[in-house]
This record gives structure tokens, sequence and C-alpha cells, in this order.
């Protein structure tokens, strides 16, 4: 005598009690994505409104100004670290590069990668493939204040002139009173200016400035050639976006620790 196994009826699930059959440490990758933005987002907050040793300049007269205060347009800020003025009413709220960090925090949290990253981690929507969603109801991003991340296109251009500006940082630092100078400062400006450009580059909204609209790449081949760059830089993205975080927060703890001196500038040149 033969039994069969009782099985669901048609379109039914089967009853399983656990939460996941996932035994792999699934939790990981969000416990560390909640550890490192955390950390870094409080360092920022801390070092930006705890204003103190942002700007170093001695000797030739070489500067080093950390990103997170460029630029700075603050009437408090150093003389010599203000390229663009000093107009920003010195309130404790507000930080020297006021008009530079809300537009560089947009394009970070509006990042398509980043959406990923904090959606999987903080909101637990999913934690992880195979792992049921923290909340009971999903609207995606057509409701406030989700709704905003459709402004990641424009706050892309706000980026590109950011990029700029750190990129004129960069080139300032190399000259002094006597001419052109050359220290590990320098380096470390420059590498954190090049893996910003990066990750700007990588970024989808910059991949379908180039060439999303195009019916026909033959017909624009300068177009082309820029498109098929960045889809390939565009692959790296993830990695950009976290690396791009660690160059910030070395930049910025190297012009604090020479600033502070906690140890000398080492200098090639001048």
């Amino acid at each position: 005598m033969t039994t069969t196994a009782t099985r669901p009826a048609r379109g039914a699930r089967a009853a399983i009690s656990a939460k996941t059959l996932r035994t792999d440490k699934w939790w990981f990758k969000p416990a560390y994505t909640v550890a490192g933005l955390s950390l870094w987002l409080g360092w920022g907050l801390v070092h930006t409104l705890v204003i103190k040793d942002y700007y170093f300049a001695q000797g030739a007269g070489y500067h080093y100004l950390t990103p997170f205060f460029s630029p700075c347009v603050s009437v408090a800020c150093a003389p010599e670290a203000a390229e663009f003025g000093r107009w920003l009413p010195d309130w404790w709220f507000l930080p020297y590069a006021a008009i530079s960090l809300p537009f560089l925090l947009l394009f970070r949290l509006t990042c398509y990668y980043y959406r990923q990253a904090y959606y999987r981690s903080f909101w637990l929507s999913p934690p992880a493939c195979a792992v049921p969603d923290g909340h009971e109801t999903y609207s995606g991003e057509t409701r406030f204040p989700l709704i905003f991340q459709n402004l990641h296109r424009y706050a892309f251009y706000a980026a590109v002139l950011i990029s700029l500006l750190n990129t004129w940082d960069a080139i300032v630092a190399f000259h002094g009173t006597e001419g052109f100078g050359f220290g590990l400062g320098n380096l470390v400006l420059l590498a954190n200016v090049v893996l910003l450009w990066a990750y700007t580059a990588s970024c989808h909204s910059c991949r379908h400035i180039m060439g999303g609209r195009l019916k026909h790449f033959s017909a624009h081949p300068v177009r082309y050639r820029a498109w098929t760059f960045i889809s390939k830089l565009n692959t790296r993205h993830k990695e950009l976006a976290w690396i791009t975080l660690g160059s910030l927060l070395l930049t910025d703890l190297y012009v604090l620790a020479i600033a502070a001196n906690w140890f000398p500038d080492l200098r090639f040149i001048n």
C-alpha cells in the first residue's frame, strides 16, 4: 500500500514558521553598513559643528583646507581659507561650508547605491534577500519623504560644482608665497579629488547624461566613448562610494592632525 504526501492547495504557500531559512550571516552586511555610515556621519557632524583645526598654513605660505569646510564662507573663517569671501553669518548651528554640505549630503542620500544600503540597514526594507521586510506596507518612492529621491539627477550637477571647488583647493595648495610647493598634504588632497571625481562620474545620472537619450551611437562617437567609459566606471560605483567616504575622512583627519601640531607635514619642495 502506498501513500502520497499532503501538498498545499494550488496557489497556496507552504506553512513555514521560521522568518527565514537562511543559515548564513545575512545580518552582517546591514550591521556593518549601519556602523560605517553612523561613524562617518557622527565624525562629520562633530567636526563641522565643533569648529577647530580645519585649515593649515605656514612656512612658505602653502595651505591645506579640509573638504568638510570648503568653500569656507562664514564670517568666522580664517581670511586665508575664504577663497570666495566671508559672508555667511556665524551662527553655532551653521557649518562654515553650509552652501555645499547640504548638496553633498543630498547627492549621497539620493545615490542609487546608498539608497539600497540604508534601506536595507537602517530601515530593514528588506534587510537581505529572502528575509522578511521590517515593514508591513511598502509604497516605494512615491510618497513623502522618499519621493524626493527623484532629485538625484539635479543633485548630480551640484556635486560636479563642488568637485570643481575641491579641485581648486587641491591646486592652490601647491602654491605659496615662495612659489610652487609640494608636500604629503598635497598628495592627500589630490588623491581625494581624483577619487571624488571617479565617484561622481560613475553616477548613474552621469551615465544617462552622456548617452541615455541617444538613439544612434554612430552619430555621436565622442559621447559614445564617454558613455562607454562611464559605464565601465559605473560597475565600481559601490566600491567608490565607500572608498570616497574613507578618502574624505582621511583628508579631514590629516589636515586636522597637522593643524593641531600632532606631527609636521612632510615637505618635498618648499
